[in-house]
């Protein structure tokens, strides 16, 4: 097997026909994350992106989208961002992960949301974590109900009364709250308002801080990222904004990506001054009617654990984090430093009476965090 390195963004049109035939061919494969549009919008916003290409008698059969440092650390595209990662190829396919790493010239390659079926990684898992997703059916419940009609004002009540008998006698008592005590609520899917993303990331960011949590959006090449993605419109790959709006203002949105059949929750924000409508679950709800309805068969949730999550999920997947490492300092001195946080990190996730006293002390130290700012600027 040949391996050539490429940038991502300056991949040929037949290199792209050939890694969306590879995603096409299994289901396994076909999240947004996975597209050469994230790899290439990563490379263009922080640069280091790089897709190692693997090659049989001749033909492009498999595609591997990494980031790489200057000694030779390697991490899935997007680590820390992207909710799949993996090897992308043709079924039949398999690599072995030591010659695939000295083509790259990478010491070691971390991931943390590794697709399960990538095998020949197998060994150099270190944890295997739940990450749900909701099936959808053209916008229409499990049982196979008939589809439902955009025009239909009462179509989506049915659905949700359908899918989520449990949720939908009370979501829909806040819509109606919402709707009398701000004006007329509406739920735009895919918007094209540039100011509404930014009001999203504001949102997100004074989320972050209040709950003491790293500030994503104080990274300029996330926004950057974020505004890039937003512009992509592509049949295997777009950034899609959706926004519920009331009384003619937003006061809930969401952005991520989306495949041909795939749709990836990504940032998730709303106006605090109105979270006893709980408009973040409103936004989830009419997303996955809404991306049925646009063809989507998978609302990836993304791993971890959210109370939300539970509610919405329909089966879960299974995505991996580890280390795939060679012989060399770098490797065993990365892996040593890294591996010790994702464990505490873990133990703490996955422990109720561990997580929920960490996230109370996060909020509160994110309060006295904002307070003093406040003061200080007063």
């Amino acid at each position: 097997m040949d391996i050539t390195n490429h940038k991502p963004e300056e991949l040929s049109p037949a290199l792209r026909r050939a890694w969306y035939r590879a995603m096409e061919d299994s289901p396994a494969y076909a999240n947004p994350f996975l597209a050469p549009e994230f790899a290439a919008a990563v490379g263009h916003c922080r640069g280091g992106a790089r897709v190692a290409i693997l090659h049989e008698e001749g033909e492009p059969v498999g595609f591997f989208p990494y980031e790489r440092t200057a000694f030779g650390v390697g991490r899935a595209v997007g680590l820390g961002l992207s909710d799949c990662q993996g090897l992308v190829h043709r079924p039949g396919v398999t690599w072995d992960p030591q010659e695939l790493l000295r083509a790259c010239g990478l010491s070691v390659f971390e991931f943390d949301h590794l697709v399960e079926e990538q095998k020949p990684f197998g060994e150099y898992v270190t944890g295997t974590f739940a990450s749900p997703v909701v099936d959808l059916r053209d916008g229409d419940a499990e049982d196979g109900g008939e589809s439902v009609d955009a025009d239909d004002p009462d179509a989506y009540a049915r659905w949700l009364r359908a899918a989520y008998p449990g949720l939908a006698k009370t979501t829909l008592k806040k819509e109606r709250r919402l709707a009398r005590d701000l004006g007329e609520m509406r739920f735009v899917f895919d918007e094209r308002d540039p100011r509404v993303l930014r009001r999203l990331m504001d949102w997100k960011s004074a989320q972050y801080r209040r709950t003491a949590r790293m500030d994503r959006f104080a990274k300029p090449w996330i926004v950057d990222l974020v505004n890039y993605l937003f512009q992509v419109r592509h049949e295997h790959f777009t950034g899609v904004l959706s926004v519920v709006y009331a009384g003619g203002r937003p006061v809930a949105a969401h952005f991520g990506p989306r495949s041909r059949t795939v749709f990836a929750a990504w940032f998730t924000a709303y106006d605090p001054e109105l979270r006893y409508y709980s408009p973040g679950l409103i936004m989830h709800l009419r997303m996955a009617e809404a991306a049925g309805r646009q063809g989507v068969r998978i609302l990836d949730l993304g791993r971890g654990d959210k109370e939300y999550k539970d509610w919405l999920k329909t089966r879960e997947l299974r995505v991996c984090e580890g280390f795939v490492t060679r012989p060399h300092p770098v490797a065993l001195a990365h892996r040593l430093w890294r591996r010790p946080i994702r464990g505490l990190r873990n133990t703490v996730l996955a422990h109720p009476q561990l997580r929920e006293p960490a996230d109370r002390l996060l909020r509160t130290v994110g309060a006295v965090r904002t307070s003093g700012r406040v003061g200080a600027r007063g």
